[in-house]
């Protein structure tokens, strides 16, 4: 193997070694630990290897295997999406936002649908931040309106017209039956019909579960994925609203 093309890796360098987790819908006993097995052999685990059984409440067990995959990597073909704006700092976005906009950037944010998981919002928004980072209620230019959880697509573009948003950030966890991809299909959608595209703000949504390669699909305009972090939106906000507009006007 040379180039792009790679091997997992478990005990020794390119020994095909990978460790995988899954649940099936049985009792925990000899037979389930053997359903198990054979689905990792199916699943082209050679000679896999059954580490951890859990029973989780009644009629399901957890199984961590172990074991040899003969797959390969092409490095090369691996679809990404790449930071393309610059990563500022809060008071190089303060700055931008007083100087080019001579107003408060206005940010409405929510977990639409049944989505009472505020801790992703909350993260990006709140002036605590996560992993030392600030939130964008820190960002003094920045008008932010969170709005919470369990909010309607009608409610969330009638707050943003309210708030002359300039941006709507949306954070979605919950996605069994895919409920976060109906959910945002249902916000562009709403958006498209309320507002002329002039009057758009910008549609971000985030969540562990997104594939940020979706965004025409879904008729956003970002997504942000898992370790997103306060600084990269405001930047990226920055640079859509600001820096791009006046790379055009010139």
């Amino acid at each position: 193997m040379t180039g792009t093309v790679v091997r997992p890796y478990g005990d020794t360098t390119g020994d095909g070694m990978v460790q995988m987790s899954f649940t099936l819908p049985v009792a925990h006993d000899k037979r389930a630990e053997g359903a198990a097995l054979q689905l990792a052999a199916k699943m082209g685990m050679d000679a896999a290897m059954l580490v951890h059984a859990q029973q989780m409440g009644d009629g399901f067990t957890f199984f961590v295997v172990y074991g040899r995959v003969t797959h390969l990597v092409d490095l090369s073909a691996v679809q990404v999406v790449e930071r393309d704006f610059p990563l500022l700092t809060a008071k190089e976005v303060n700055t931008l936002v007083k100087q080019r906009m001579r107003r408060k950037l206005s940010v409405v944010g929510a977990c639409i649908g049944t989505d009472a998981h505020t801790v992703g919002i909350d993260a990006i928004l709140n002036v605590k931040g996560i992993a030392g980072e600030k939130g964008l209620e820190y960002y003094r230019e920045l008008k932010v309106t969170n709005l919470g959880a369990q909010v309607s697509v009608p409610e969330l573009v009638e707050a943003a017209r309210a708030e002359k948003a300039d941006a709507v950030l949306v954070s979605q966890v919950v996605t069994q039956r895919d409920a976060h991809l109906q959910n945002t299909r249902e916000m562009s959608a709403a958006f498209r019909e309320a507002l002329p595209a002039a009057k758009r703000p910008l549609l971000i949504v985030g969540g562990p579960r997104f594939d940020e390669l979706m965004t025409s699909e879904l008729g956003v305009d970002r997504i942000f994925g898992r370790g997103t972090t306060p600084r990269e939106v405001a930047s990226y906000l920055v640079h859509e609203l600001i820096t791009k507009k006046a790379e055009a006007a010139v």
